[in-house]
């Protein structure tokens, strides 16, 4: 991406002697450590850096960037480290900015119902701090990530039903960019139309475009009372009709998500939900007052005896709700113990809710096709299902199969009018299917936007958008 007119690059040790001289104790160079911070799950290998940073602030990211663009030394932002798509593999080396110790809640503003965090605060965190104020930040990706992370990978999760995403939660965010240079975006008005929309430039961006260090965030309520409800059906087509039509009634659920028999059976064993059978199953979540809740339920009771499902059984006790969603959230763990020593790959397709079923069913054909194991949840309320390909990582033909069969399910909810990455975002993993997903003159916009904001590429180089040939 870089222009002919910019000087070579020096030698990494250079850069980092330079960083050691600014940093000292807070750069470190263990070899454990930089692997750690170049891990990654999923397919693909990637790389590990060449130096770790642990910031303190954004002028300490501000100044390490500053020495990096002069060295031409890539730099990766790290949080919580729970991205799936291969965002922090170091592919050049380079320096990780770990901003887990920018852990600060700076503001809450109760009436507004807005904060401030820094970057590295996780959101079980931020919501440890709410509880006092009676609010709470309502995304909930499953990992307890840095909402730094969450915003730069757009991230959303099993509330983005109701609460919607990263993208519709963030009202401005403070970013270091290719210089070094810290920016501000956005304010706290519910709506502007000033200028171009930075903040979401930058969310979903995954750090190619600027480091995210401070955000300012909605935050909502805690609801008056919060309910859940379990119900299986005998089909799985029953169980995504009936959310369909859920989502077209306009329910306003909170929660509703969705495990093939596959997963269910294997949440039954690692969770110990023996109250349950290996069924298809949705899991949901009301809140509102008690009225609206019994209106809400009686509602759902009618869609799901429809479509043949058995009885509901309801969790209002806090801690019965948070045994059901704690195994929800153990999804990927107890389908990894359905074949010990495999490794797994989240696909993350979404598509219009009206072509769910077919989405599903076509992803469910294909992964029988190829033989894998390949249990299935989802965030079906939005249209977004994951489905976790188990392989064994010691044979090049399971794992082939298994990169096939990812970009086969993202290819299907394309076709669908959807996308191959409803939460995730696209890292390493995904970048084969940007141009069938945007086309080529969508992709060449973006790719000039990267070149205008980090012209000598060192912002997490090799993720998100393809380089040009």
């Amino acid at each position: 991406m870089a222009t002919a007119s910019l000087s070579p690059a020096s030698a990494p040790d250079a850069a980092v002697a330079s960083l050691r001289e600014r940093f000292d104790e807070k750069l470190q160079t263990g070899e454990s450590l930089r692997s750690q911070h170049g891990a990654i799950e999923g397919m693909l290998g990637g790389g590990i850096p060449d130096a770790v940073l642990f910031a303190a602030s954004t002028e300490d990211v501000a100044a390490a960037v500053a020495i990096c663009a002069e060295h031409r030394l890539p730099v990766i932002a790290h949080g919580a480290g729970s991205s799936l798509e291969g965002q922090l593999a170091a592919v050049r080396g380079g320096l990780s900015i770990d901003l887990t110790a920018m852990n600060r809640v700076i503001d809450i503003n109760a009436g507004d119902l807005d904060v401030r965090v820094e970057a590295g605060v996780t959101r079980e965190a931020l919501n440890h701090e709410l509880r006092e104020h009676g609010l709470f930040f309502p995304l909930d990706p499953g990992a307890n990530a840095t909402l730094g992370g969450m915003a730069a990978t757009r991230a959303s999760g099993t509330n983005a039903v109701r609460y919607g995403t990263m993208r519709d939660v963030t009202l401005g965010l403070t970013v270091v960019t290719a210089t070094g240079e810290v920016i501000r975006t956005g304010t706290r008005a519910r709506k502007s139309a000033a200028g171009y929309d930075l903040t979401r430039l930058f969310v979903g961006s995954e750090g190619t475009l600027g480091i995210i260090t401070e955000l300012s965030l909605r935050v909502f309520g805690i609801p008056e009372q919060i309910a859940s409800a379990v119900v299986q059906f005998d089909a799985l087509e029953n169980a995504v009709e009936a959310v369909m039509l859920m989502m077209q009634m306009g329910l306003p659920l909170a929660r509703i998500e969705l495990l093939d028999a596959v997963q269910m059976g294997a949440c039954i064993a690692y969770s110990q939900l023996t109250e349950y059978e290996a069924l298809p199953t949705l899991f949901m979540e009301f809140h509102g007052s008690p009225t609206t809740i019994v209106e809400q339920v009686e509602t759902v009771r009618g869609v799901v005896d429809d479509f043949g499902g058995g009885k509901l059984v309801f969790a209002t006790l806090t801690e019965d709700r948070n045994r059901l969603w704690k195994a929800r959230h153990n999804a990927w763990f107890a389908a990894k113990a359905l074949r010990p020593g495999a490794e797994a790959f989240a696909t993350d397709a979404c598509v219009p809710i009206s072509r769910l079923a077919e989405a599903i069913a076509a992803a469910k054909a294909e992964a029988d096709a190829a033989g894998l194991i390949a249990p299935l949840v989802g965030h079906v309320g939005d249209g977004n299902f994951h489905m976790l390909l188990l392989f064994d990582p010691a044979s090049d033909r399971e794992r082939a199969q298994a990169h096939e069969l990812s970009d086969t399910i993202a290819r299907i909810a394309i076709s669908l009018g959807g996308t191959a990455t409803g939460e995730h975002g696209i890292g390493l993993h995904k970048l084969t299917t940007m141009e069938s997903e945007h086309g080529a003159g969508a992709l060449s916009v973006m790719a000039q936007l990267k070149a205008a904001l980090d012209p000598l590429d060192i912002l997490n180089p090799g993720k998100t958008v393809p380089r040009p040939n």
